[in-house]
């Protein structure tokens, strides 16, 4: 099985995409290729981190030419990108909308999404997804995993692009920091979406800033496609330090999220607002005991 890795960055997580893009080599095994989705500003600094398997993509070959981004005029220091159609995005916007993009320039059967705050930690083959021609798919029932208030709203777009219901009753979880989608459902859910709204996929999605494409392939997979091709499972490949104050921002306190590791995980993240420094989780992480995951 051929994997599409693919980790939507930017300037401000470089060096924590160095380090991951570092754990990828060494631990991941298998047919891979990896793929840096960065806005056109950071195409260089990012090459640097390009090799045989890893390729820097700009999100200006992903998405139309109405859609580039510009500096904040109000002087907030941070990048927007203005539509035509919508409200200004911003950057967690632009990189949902790249990791859905990509479905459409790979040729593999896997799409891997690992976040710039990532870290390898265990020997893994993506390979081991997959069981008699379905893949392992994450889904906590209802929305017992979930870690945004926000959930509700984006459940409710995903309902509207893919001509579901807003409140379908259930609030499953499909959020979590390395998620696998098959490409070919991918796919098939841009053509969904198109045929459902009548226009563009990124247009639709766009309609509103309540984007979730981890909801949205989740909806699609369970409503539309009623599991087909997936073996829902609740247990994350990553384990994530999603909130400040969970645990102390100390070297100990790091120490103590990282024993929560379970044995069929095979990353570790902590979130960038989360004042653990680099160094730390550098080291912490990768002088970990490897161990063999699912």
């Amino acid at each position: 099985m051929k994997t599409a890795i693919m980790t939507a960055s930017y300037v401000g997580d470089f060096e924590r995409c160095r380090l991951l893009c570092e754990s990828i080599d060494r631990f991941v095994s298998g047919d891979w290729h990896h793929y840096l989705l960065v806005e056109r500003r950071d195409v260089k600094l990012f090459r640097q981190l390009a090799g045989p398997r890893r390729s820097v993509v700009s999100e200006a070959d992903l998405f139309p030419a109405w859609l580039r981004s510009f500096p904040d005029p109000f002087g907030s220091g941070r990048r927007i990108w203005p539509t035509p159609f919508t409200r200004p995005l911003r950057g967690w916007h632009a990189q949902q909308l790249r990791r859905l993009a990509l479905a459409r320039h790979v040729d593999a059967d896997t799409l891997l999404s690992i976040d710039s705050e990532v870290v390898i930690v265990r020997p893994f083959d993506p390979a081991s997804l997959w069981t008699d021609g379905r893949m392992r798919f994450y889904r906590v029932e209802d929305g017992k995993g979930s870690v945004s208030p926000d959930h509700p709203r984006w459940i409710a777009h995903a309902g509207d692009l893919l001509g579901l219901p807003r409140a379908p009753g259930f609030a499953h979880d499909y959020i979590t920091a390395v998620i696998p989608w098959r490409v070919d459902t991918a796919r098939a859910l841009l053509d969904h979406i198109e045929k459902t709204s009548g226009t563009g996929w990124l247009r639709a999605v766009i309609s509103s800033r309540d984007i979730s494409e981890c909801m949205i392939y989740g909806r699609f997979v369970d409503e539309v496609l009623k599991g087909s091709g997936h073996l829902h499972d609740p247990r994350p490949l990553c384990h994530v330090l999603w909130r400040k104050g969970m645990f102390p921002e100390t070297r100990e306190g790091l120490a103590a999220f990282m024993r929560g590791l379970s044995d069929d995980q095979i990353a570790i993240a902590v979130q960038s607002f989360v004042g653990h420094p680099l160094s730390d989780i550098r080291e912490l992480a990768l002088g970990l005991p490897a161990a063999s995951a699912d």
